[in-house]
């Protein structure tokens, strides 16, 4: 293998990639306002939640539950007639609709324990999941303080003191931040390498590197050292002006550990991409095999949902794959502050995969130039 021309290749693939606009703004837009949109759509706690109120008691301890839902939670609560639920809560304007019945107050006072009807919309998974504890919570609590007359101040005989390590706050847009920067990685990596090759082919110009002194060998490394460079590039300035910046997210581990475990990833998923183009026979084939690799990789591999959570045979599948441990390497370095004695078997099983990987795709490269 000549570096030369290694080099000179790879020059030619940077080249291409800055004449396709379309690809420039997927690479800015991955790396900054869908990882600021990813951290952001994991909400902190409910958060202005649509809720209506049906009063049909009109008794102070009607009003007094309408007006324990304040905001952040919840949004100012709407007075509505019964007629009005069924259809707000079909329109989807009211997420939740609060149903008092008539003599709620006389029948709660003479200890009958009647019941207060909650509709829930479903379909917004997140706030129903979250804001049915909280208006049950809320409601309790009410209740509980208008027939004791009093606000009660429970003892309990144990304290119970909390240390949240790695996210004292318990943000959760701090996970989804890095969570998106991980995904970009593996994204890009493969849609660009692939398109790099699949480009060729439809512009004709695979035949003139035939026609070269180069081998496919040569090619190959120069489309996953110049692609994974703008990939690792990318990521590199993301964490550090978007995620450290613009979020504010405390990275307590070590950036250039980090690079080294996306670089063996980008080594993985770039040959990847090489094989997924020589199997695609066009760009529209090549796109569908990406949503048929990248979801499993996604959802499978730690970043959504702890492994531990999965069926034992899954997790020994997932093993296989790069993103597993690159998961655990990037959660670890950037989270927990880990070190190289910490994450060097992930690097080597990084190391491995991206081997296997690379070796499985240049003979299939052989063979699609052949």
């Amino acid at each position: 293998m000549r570096f030369d021309n290694v080099l000179q290749l790879g020059i030619k693939e940077l080249r291409g990639l800055v004449r396709d606009p379309m690809l420039l703004v997927l690479i800015v837009y991955s790396f900054t306002l869908a990882v600021y949109a990813g951290a952001r759509a994991l909400p902190e706690t409910l958060n202005r939640a649509a809720i209506a109120v049906v009063d049909e008691d009109h008794s102070p301890i009607s009003t007094r539950i309408e007006m324990a839902f304040t905001p952040p939670y919840f949004s100012e609560p709407r007075l509505i007639s019964q007629y009005e639920m069924d259809r707000r809560m079909d329109a989807g304007l009211d997420t939740f609709a609060l149903d008092v019945p008539p003599d709620f107050q006389r029948d709660l006072l003479a200890r009958k324990s009647p019941s207060i009807q909650l509709n829930v919309d479903a379909t917004r998974i997140s706030q129903a999941f979250n804001g049915g504890g909280y208006i049950e919570q809320i409601v309790s609590a009410e209740i509980a303080e208008f027939l004791a007359r009093a606000r009660d101040t429970q003892t309990v005989p144990v304290e119970l003191a909390l240390r949240a390590r790695f996210n004292p706050e318990l943000k959760k847009s701090w996970f989804g931040a890095i969570d998106h920067v991980i995904t970009s990685i593996t994204m890009l990596s493969i849609i660009l390498t692939g398109a790099a090759l699949i480009r060729e082919r439809e512009h004709g110009t695979i035949e003139h590197l035939l026609v070269m002194p180069v081998t496919p060998w040569e090619i190959m490394v120069s489309k996953v050292w110049s692609m994974g460079a703008v990939v690792l590039v990318a990521s590199a300035l993301s964490i550090a002006f978007v995620v450290k910046g613009w979020l504010q997210v405390t990275i307590d581990g070590s950036l250039a550990l980090f690079l080294v475990g996306a670089a063996l990833q980008l080594f993985a998923t770039t040959s990847m991409g090489i094989f997924l183009a020589t199997v695609a026979g066009s760009m529209p084939q090549f796109g569908m095999l990406l949503i048929m690799i990248l979801l499993p990789l996604q959802t499978l591999s730690g970043s959504m949902t702890p492994r531990e959570s999965m069926p034992q045979f899954v997790q020994d599948i997932m093993l296989a794959a790069p993103n597993t441990h690159f998961v655990m390497l990037a959660q670890a370095i950037l989270f927990r502050g880990a070190g190289l004695e910490a994450v060097w078997p992930q690097l080597v099983a990084l190391t491995v995969i991206g081997g296997v990987f690379f070796v499985i795709a240049l003979r299939r490269f052989r063979a699609f130039l052949a």
